[in-house]
């Protein structure tokens, strides 16, 4: 029994400090492997996987009460119901017996928690700190990672954990976030939505016009803006963008809203004085939030579709929000070869939790793994 305490205690640590919205502390999530791995018992490795997972995503009960407007027995539902995957996950691949295959049975666990369909809930996935680790090693960086995280479950871990241990102590001292390219700018806003459904209005879109005016008179001619920042685009919408811009050298993009016939789709908008183009549709919204498989009226989602988009006439890794949070999405981006990454959200639900932090810190970490510029805009 108090073995099995010390287990849990240990993996609520770890999910707690790693994803604490901390960039630099995120590989302290690669502990969590060897706990699942060395767990006594299947039993103790499933609740292992548990308290790190909702240690990790503690800020989800707060947030869903938030953006339901409900007490919080409702996000503490949901809040259980989305580790689910992940525990079964790593609970069926649990083995009590030592040797390499339990390497390769964390591998796989690793993997069905990347990609859709298990990965659409792929949270705190450890594989997030190769950015920290491995800054600029690209691929040969995230195959690292995973020798690393894949040798935790075996009788070499404390080497393993001493490589990593070096790597982050290498990085710690010449660590710098990633930069967006020259005259590029993300504006951050705090528009208060209050309500799910609420989306921006004429006030609104006047005052994100302003903000965008004074970015160019501070020089940025290529501006992105946050996720929702757009409204429900209509015509009339384009025609009041297109009229305030003419006069302006950006270009701007800015997430919006598109009604279609079976509900909606999140997209990012380029906007010049000439008028307006859709040049990304999110792939994967929140699940139960947004996206609703089985209604209608939810977002649209595109898990293989679209992972870049042009933007300004350069090629872009777009990351909207809960796409920042899991691991495909970026890594879809990533092999066709863009040039920035731009990660836009919309937080004004995640009330005081550290959801929006862990959003940036993954978006970092990711920018920095791949040597590629950044711009984030979130309004929070």
């Amino acid at each position: 029994m108090a073995i099995a305490a010390t287990f849990l205690a240990a993996a609520a640590a770890i999910g707690a400090f790693g994803w604490s919205g901390e960039v630099l502390l995120l590989p302290v999530a690669c502990l969590f492997p060897a706990l699942w791995a060395f767990a006594p018992t299947r039993l103790v490795a499933s609740l292992v996987s548990m308290a790190y997972f909702m240690a990790a995503s503690r800020g989800l009960p707060v947030g869903v009460s938030i953006f339901y407007a409900s007490d919080i027995w409702v996000g503490l539902g949901l809040w259980i119901a989305a580790s689910l995957v992940f525990v079964l996950v790593h609970t069926i691949l649990w083995s009590p017996k030592p040797g390499w295959h339990r390497a390769v049975l964390y591998l796989a666990a690793w993997a069905l928690m990347s990609v859709p369909p298990f990965g659409i809930v792929g949270w705190a996935s450890p594989i997030t700190a190769a950015g920290v680790l491995f800054p600029g090693w690209g691929w040969p960086g995230l195959v690292a990672t995973v020798v690393s995280l894949s040798a935790m479950t075996t009788r070499a871990w404390p080497l393993a954990g001493a490589v990593m241990g070096v790597a982050l102590a290498l990085s710690a001292v010449i660590w710098t976030d990633p930069e967006p390219p020259k005259g590029w700018v993300g504006i951050d806003t705090t528009f208060d939505y209050q309500v799910a459904g609420n989306h921006a209005d004429y006030t609104q879109h006047m005052a994100t016009i302003g903000l965008v005016s004074r970015a160019a008179e501070d020089g940025a001619t290529t501006i992105v803006l946050p996720e929702s920042a757009l409204g429900i685009w209509t015509p009339t919408t384009e025609r009041l963008w297109a009229r305030n811009l003419a006069d302006l050298d950006v270009n701007v993009a800015g997430g919006a809203v598109v009604i279609n016939e079976s509900g909606y789709d999140n997209v990012m908008i380029e906007l010049t004085g000439e008028g307006a183009t859709i040049f990304y549709r999110e792939r994967i919204p929140v699940p139960v939030s947004m996206w609703l498989p089985w209604a209608a009226g939810g977002a649209s989602a595109q898990f293989f579709g679209n992972p870049t988009g042009r933007f300004a006439g350069t090629l872009i890794a777009p990351l909207i929000c809960y796409e920042q949070l899991i691991v495909w999405p970026i890594l879809q981006s990533v092999l066709l070869g863009p040039d920035v990454i731009v990660a836009t959200g919309n937080g004004w639900w995640t009330g005081d939790t550290n959801i929006v932090p862990i959003q940036k810190a993954s978006a970092k970490a990711w920018a920095s793994l791949f040597g590629l510029p950044l711009v984030i805009a979130f309004n929070d």
